[in-house]
């Protein structure tokens, strides 16, 4: 049984870090960096809190994306928004089925792999079915959105350590933090 204070302490991150993302989803278009969420909450939370926090990453990024950017409320895009919020699940999932008993920079790098790969092979999954195969697998768009979660993971990663230095309670960690 989790303590209150490990329960409250997961849901200030879990608010704190979705709003960065959000942050960073209205200044990249929608690009909510699902693997970078997901691989800082593998070593740095439990699994369910992880997840917890992907999905509500992804509710704030439909609220971005449909509330202001003004996506069509069509079918097809509406099944991407669930593809989106599949593959972000899968990403949490990822990512913690990766860690090991590795050096932190190991474990956070392996972590970021793993959500990636998982994220964006749910997608092809949705892309074979809704169209967009050629542009979901494209090695330059693959190339692009790898560098952009690694470099919102290292921000992220400065955030949460500046946080904790503020005084701010540690998400309940899985192993050793760096």
């Amino acid at each position: 049984m989790r303590r209150s204070s490990e329960t409250g302490a997961a849901a200030l991150w879990i608010v704190l870090l979705t709003a960065a993302s959000t942050a960073t989803t209205l200044a990249l278009a929608c690009a909510t960096p699902f693997a970078a969420l997901a691989a800082l909450a593998a070593v740095h939370m439990r699994r369910q809190d992880g997840i917890m926090l992907v999905v509500v990453a992804w509710l704030a990024s439909q609220v971005v994306g449909f509330g202001i950017h003004h996506y069509p409320h069509d079918a097809k895009t509406i099944a991407w928004a669930f593809g989106i919020g599949a593959a972000a699940v899968a990403s949490a999932l990822g990512a913690h089925l990766a860690l090991r008993d590795w050096p932190f920079a190991v474990r956070l790098t392996l972590a970021l792999v793993a959500a990636f790969v998982a994220y964006n092979a749910v997608l092809a999954i949705f892309a074979l079915v809704l169209g967009g195969v050629t542009t979901t697998l494209d090695p330059i768009n693959l190339a692009r959105q790898f560098t952009r979660n690694a470099a919102v993971l290292v921000g992220l990663l400065a955030l949460y350590h500046v946080l904790l230095a503020l005084g701010l309670p540690a998400a309940r960690k899985r192993l050793a933090v760096a």
